[in-house]
């Protein structure tokens, strides 16, 4: 069964940094597209960053890049989103997701979507 488990939310200050992690299991990771979604409160979902299987190619949200970069460790079966300065706005709840497979090709996840599988979602609240 293919799982998706986020880990490393919390809370942070404006300015601050954190690195989400996304551990993958059930399928063969290194054939899949993976991204990140969050969903700020009282918001709908807004795609944040994708990547395609090979690392070739990456997307982002404009309210993220040079900010946000989104890596994965093919070896390790796990997907990362490097956050630094971090503001308010960046409050929500962010869900890791893969979308495949796509053999030998660079596909990337619209960040409008439809996607397939989600991760439960970790919490990031930036505040002082």
């Amino acid at each position: 069964q293919l799982q998706l488990v986020e880990s490393g939310g919390g809370l942070v200050q404006p300015g601050g940094s954190l690195r989400l992690s996304c551990a993958a299991s059930g399928f063969t990771f290194n054939y899949y597209s993976v991204g990140w979604f969050r969903q700020a409160p009282g918001k709908g979902l807004e795609g944040v960053a994708s990547l395609s299987s090979r690392s070739v190619r990456t997307n982002y949200a404009d309210s993220v890049k040079g900010r946000f970069t989104i890596s994965r460790n093919n070896a390790e079966n796990t997907v990362y989103l490097q956050m630094n300065s971090l503001r308010p706005e960046d409050t929500a709840v962010y869900y890791c997701v893969a979308q495949g497979p796509h053999y030998l090709t660079d596909y990337l996840i619209p960040l409008e979507g439809p996607v397939d599988h989600w991760g439960q979602g970790s919490q990031v609240t930036v505040s002082s």
